[in-house]
């Protein structure tokens, strides 16, 4: 580079809108190249893409028709797996009503997406360049999208009971409690010898270090609270979203509404002092 200078090629001016908050999100999806659509095969049949939320946990899920063409898709594979995930719906009170029909067997048709949010440091926002100016709108949320796999849990923990022989629906239960004291495992008696016996005295005395109880203290603490976030998720009810992909015509008008209408100038009341001082890490 050198010192030679980037060369300024135009100015754009910045038209800021709050028109459409707090409804723009940030999704992000492990698509890599490949757009969100659904396949081919999938839309000859009729299939398309849904959405619900649960709007106190704020977690969204999408669920996209995968392709179920006999070369690509093992049917015998998907009712395997379609029975596990049913039951781990019912398990956790997360069925999709009125989507099985009754005597229907259930196939694993379908990814679904789940949502984590993500905390977002500053303010980010949406940017498009149209007609020579900078349209500027804030984003409210941030979420990464995975699919969903807990179905495999289930019927991992079904074929260990088959294989046990054992057909009760218990499991093994949740893993022990790190913060509770491991269960103290008895010596087995020998047999005394015929010799003298003789009285003998123990003192057992608790020891503990001063930081150790603060700390389990502290993760039973972090244990609770995880516990409790997973019951409201799962108690939460889901609500059903109507999804709408690029090439509709509510998503068009949904675009035009981020771009603003308003020819108002924006007058900055923070100096240059305050604002640097608000930059984490400077």
């Amino acid at each position: 580079m050198g010192d030679v200078d980037d060369e300024l090629i135009s100015l754009l001016p910045i038209c800021y809108s709050t028109a459409q908050s707090p409804n723009i999100h940030m999704h992000q999806f492990p698509l890599l190249t490949r757009p969100l659509q659904v396949p081919p095969s999938a839309v000859l049949s009729g299939k398309r893409i849904t959405a619900r939320i649960k709007h106190q946990v704020r977690k969204l899920e999408l669920h996209l028709p995968a392709d179920t063409r006999s070369e690509v898709w093992n049917v015998d594979r998907s009712k395997e797996l379609g029975a596990a995930r049913a039951e781990d719906d019912r398990e956790k009170n997360q069925e999709t009503k009125g989507k099985e029909r009754s005597g229907e067997e259930p196939r694993l048709s379908e990814v679904r997406m789940q949502s984590e949010e993500v905390p977002q440091k500053g303010t980010y926002m949406l940017g498009i360049v149209r007609d020579g100016q900078l349209y500027l709108h804030p984003i409210s949320q941030t979420h990464q999208f995975r699919p969903t796999l807990t179905y495999l849990d289930m019927l991992s923990r079904k074929n260990k009971r088959n294989r046990s022989g054992d057909d009760s629906d218990s499991d093994d239960g949740p893993p022990p409690d790190p913060d509770e004291p491991a269960p103290v495992m008895l010596p087995k008696k020998e047999k005394q010898s015929s010799g003298e016996s003789r009285e003998v005295q123990v003192i057992a005395r608790k020891t503990e270090d001063k930081g150790s109880g603060q700390i389990q203290g502290g993760l039973s603490v972090v244990r609770r609270e995880m516990l409790q976030a997973i019951r409201v998720e799962e108690d939460e009810e889901w609500e059903n979203l109507q999804f709408y992909d690029i090439t509709t015509n509510e998503s068009a008008e949904s675009f035009e509404g981020v771009f603003c209408q308003s020819t108002k100038l924006l007058e900055c009341k923070t100096d240059i002092t305050a604002f640097l001082k608000e930059i984490q890490g400077l």
